[in-house]
């Protein structure tokens, strides 16, 4: 079924992605190509997608994933897998619930006077009319996914999966109810888990301050960046082996606002060179101290309300500030007890921020929570990455992922929020727990029918975390779960490798009995063309949707692989470079142009070897290394190197080269024509399939137009498959010749401003193995440089009057007259002379240790780069100097 002119209708001399690509991207999915079939016997190939949140919208980093996620599921279904990309969204708890209360604040409504339940009605609302923008985006993008088997983290079948999972985790003792410190959103009012706080250098001030030693012989001395905290202090620890403090271990210290006596106790995680080598110990704010409260026995006092101001605990002048103004308050009434030492300000230290809305983080007691006991996890899932089940690209994230796990904390897995999976436990009057799957008519240790359930829900991240089985129908034993569990491959951005990833493979072994997927891919964060993350602020960033209107959506997924680099951690992008993704369409639309014209269709089929040229054997060869650098570098997940070999065979190989040393032939008429036609038309369309998991829409526009009676989609055609005897290092050697005497010509004319229309003669010098064939091009050395070319051997002395150009393997000669040689020489030298003296002052600049001190980062850069490109062009001229003798 085609949707396009058949073969050797005209074609439009320039392609149009705003026409073609919303026609595609609704044919494949309504004609069902990407729906899996686990009856089918083949071997499958899943990929489940990173759930995007219910309010997002397709970024930059979603539009990367994406791209390489379908790379990889096109080619594997090309290959003869049953491929399987699921789709879905995640309920995100925080994200959603914030968005939806600031809609009902300009309605003038709080959510708690709503209530709960109608909260989350209204949330639900919200979801069916606004959530799920970003899936019609994705759509835009040609992902082949199998919208059949859409998931939503809170749907039914995900929901059940959700307590099944809790239930199976706490039976098994590892799941349990306590009272921990928490890292605490005083904005969102919730918990977090350790992997949602992000660290961020910041300006703060370090104190330092005396306590007085309750017997009245001294003080002594602890500083901290969180002074006001010192109103929960329970204790002073040093570390047991510093002898300055070996006779105070075991004493007190007098609290200098209520009097309690605090005792000094010694730990080993006392660092002895912070500070002055003592440490104030807080449990209820910091959870360094409060690992030292538990293992020394001190006392937790909270001083925080929910909103991070200061409760009735604290001293009456204290009461009621917020944390910052609590900081200053503390800081001066110490100051007038005479016990403030030394300020530090600014200082610059690490603290930890909320990943949603970046309110600094608050360490707090906030009562009893439900957490994960992770002991008995992570070792299992630091096995499978060290044996092998779970390959990581590139491989250096495997030891960022087992350190990860070396150092984990029990997971809080609480969320003071009323949107989410409420979590499946009940409480009768006395205090007794029930947690269970369904929800309970009575208590299972008493009876008793008065039951409430936790107000608290689920961190999303616990749902997110069966994703990869939950999607294919787990708990039950379903058809989907058995064919496609484990998933092949999971593609994902560094930044949640701790806060999904590892949760995966812990989840997976022990929920499931195996990992959740073979290799997890791990690709960088998108910046723009300087380094620089993407901000509003900085005006850089790159939205997909507009460049997919601006230049198509091919173009935007071209850019990107060509830029997803396994090797580094950030990929820049800039507009140029998706720019140059539309031209590479247009060159591959253009080369069909000249392919297809005078093909009738039919399944392209190649001339017989005997009868094939050196141009078309070297045009072969090329193919078959361009098929085998694809093929290794996408098994092996570099999506870049995949990208960059297309790029050069199509365009210079196949268009710049091939083409042009065929255009001779295609105008013959008779056999040469039809032989150049054939061949070329094959190679065409194995080119295509090469490159459709990548650009598919122009691909597959392209490929239309053979005519060819199956399959109905490029999308369904085979993989093209290695053709050895298409290796001939003879022929690509030869050509190579060809191509580096036209090449020196092509640059001689341009350095030296001779016009393309001029036609000349030229001689080159070749070993004698090469002249014959060498000397069978002189037709295409006259269309393709301009020049009438003799060949004589390599060893042939220089002619008078004459410039020789050196090559690889020999040399190529052009008569002196073709310009003035002196005047050239002349130009040259002057150039030469201000290019010089320009570098000399970069340099001078270069050396100044006060410009290097004082300059911004970017300006010493562009000045190295500057320098950089001087010396280039210093080379080039003196490369010119000596061919002009």
């Amino acid at each position: 079924m085609s949707d396009t002119a058949p073969a050797g209708a005209e074609m439009a001399t320039r392609y149009d992605p705003q026409e073609v690509e919303p026609r595609w991207a609704t044919a494949w999915v309504e004609r069902g190509y990407f729906t899996a079939d686990p009856h089918s016997g083949k071997e499958p190939y899943c990929i489940v997608i990173p759930p995007p949140n219910v309010t997002g919208r397709l970024h930059v980093g979603h539009a990367l994933g994406r791209t390489i996620e379908d790379t990889l599921i096109r080619r594997a279904r090309m290959q003869g897998f049953e491929a399987l990309w699921v789709p879905g969204m995640d309920h995100a708890g925080i994200a959603t619930q914030v968005v939806v209360e600031r809609t009902l604040r300009e309605e003038g409504i709080e959510r708690r006077d709503l209530g709960r339940e109608a909260f989350v009605e209204r949330v639900w609302a919200w979801k069916e009319q606004y959530g799920g923008e970003i899936v019609e985006q994705i759509k835009r993008m040609g992902a082949s996914l199998d919208w059949t088997r859409e998931r939503f983290t809170m749907d039914e079948g995900l929901s059940r999966a959700v307590r099944v999972a809790f239930v199976r985790l706490y039976e098994a003792g590892l799941i349990y109810r306590g009272e921990r410190l928490v890292n605490w959103c005083p904005t969102d009012r919730t918990g977090l888990s350790d992997s949602e706080v992000e660290h961020d250098e910041v300006d703060g001030e370090l104190v330092t301050f005396r306590y007085p030693l309750s017997d009245g012989s001294g003080m002594i001395e602890v500083a901290t960046t969180r002074v006001e905290t010192m109103l929960g202090d329970t204790g002073i620890a040093v570390h047991p082996s510093d002898e300055r403090f070996a006779a105070l271990v075991g004493k007190t210290v007098t609290h200098p606002f209520d009097g309690r006596e605090i005792p000094i106790v010694a730990d080993h995680h006392v660092d002895k060179e912070f500070g002055t080598g003592a440490v104030k110990v807080t449990p209820a704010h910091d959870q360094n101290d409060f690992d030292i409260a538990q293992r020394t026995g001190l006392p937790l006092i909270n001083i925080l309300h929910a909103d991070a101001t200061l409760n009735d605990t604290a001293p009456v002048e204290f009461r009621g500030l917020d944390r910052y103004a609590a900081r200053s308050a503390v800081r001066d009434a110490i100051a007038a007890k005479g016990l403030l030492v030394a300020e530090e300000r600014p200082y610059r230290h690490a603290v930890g921020h909320c990943y949603r809305c970046h309110s600094e983080i608050e360490p707090w007691i906030a009562g009893l929570q439900w957490f994960v006991k992770v002991g008995e996890l992570t070792g299992p899932a630091k096995e499978a990455a060290l044996d092998g089940r779970v390959v990581f690209a590139p491989e250096r994230w495997q030891r960022s992922y087992t350190a990860w796990l070396d150092n984990l904390r029990d997971w809080n897995i609480s969320r003071q929020l009323w949107w989410g999976h409420r979590i499946p436990a009940w409480y009768c009057p006395d205090g007794h727990v029930t947690v269970a799957i369904a929800d309970p008519a009575a208590c299972e240790d008493c009876g008793s029918g008065e039951l409430r359930q936790d107000d608290d829900v689920l961190d999303t991240w616990f749902s997110s975390q069966l994703w990869p089985y939950s999607t294919l129908g787990w708990p039950d034993e379903t058809d989907d779960l058995r064919a496609f569990y484990p998933n092949a491959v999971l593609v994902t951005g560094y930044e949640i490798l701790y806060l999904w990833v590892a949760r995966m493979i812990m989840s997976g072994l022990f929920l499931v009995g195996d990992v959740p997927f073979r290799a997890a891919v791990i690709h960088g964060l998108v910046r723009d063309q300087q380094g620089r993350k993407m901000s509003k602020s900085l005006g850089n960033v790159i939205d997909p949707i507009e460049m997919i209107d601006r230049y198509g959506a091919d173009a935007l997924r071209f850019s990107l692989a060509r830029a997803a680099t396994g090797g580094q951690q950030d990929l820049p992008l800039s507009e140029d470079a998706i720019e140059a993704g539309r031209n590479f369409a247009n060159k591959l639309w253009n080369a069909s142009r000249l392919v297809l014209r005078a093909y009738m269709g039919g399944v392209p089929a190649l001339p017989p070897a005997e009868r094939l040229t050196l141009a078309e054997r070297w045009l072969l060869s090329r193919h078959e290394t361009c098929l085998a650098d694809v093929d290794a570098a996408l098994d092996e997940y570099r999506f870049a190197d995949a990208a960059q070999a297309l790029y050069r065979f199509v365009w210079s190989e196949l268009c710049d080269w091939g083409l042009e040393l065929e255009k001779g032939r295609l105008d013959a008429g008779g056999q040469e024509a039809e032989d150049a036609t054939q061949l070329l038309a094959w190679m065409l369309e194995r080119t295509l399939r090469l490159l459709h998991p990548i650009v598919p829409f122009v691909t597959e526009e392209i490929w239309q137009r053979f005519g060819l009676p199956e399959p109905e989609s490029l999308s369904l055609a085979s993989w093209p498959e290695a053709i050895e005897a298409h290796r001939d290092p003879a022929a690509e050697t030869a050509l190579g010749a060809v191509q580096e005497i036209v090449t020196a010509i092509r640059q001689f004319r341009s350095k030296h401003g001779i016009s393309p229309k001029d036609r000349f003669g030229a001689t080159a010098g070749v070993s004698a193995d090469l002249a014959e064939v060498v000397g069978s091009q002189a037709d295409a050395a006259l269309r393709l440089a301009g020049v009438t070319l003799d060949v004589v051997d390599v060893g042939h002395e220089k002619t008078a009057a004459t410039t020789r150009i050196a090559l690889t393997q020999g040399w190529v000669e052009l008569s002196a007259d073709l310009f003035d040689a002196a005047a050239e020489r002349d130009r040259l030298s002057k150039q030469r002379g201000e290019i010089d003296g320009t570098l000399a002052k970069t340099a001078k600049k270069l050396a100044n240790e006060g410009f290097l001190a004082k300059a911004a980062p970017e300006v010493v850069n562009q000045e190295r780069e500057k320098h950089d490109r001087l010396v280039m062009q210093l080379a080039e001229i003196d490369a010119q100097l000596a061919e002009l003798g």
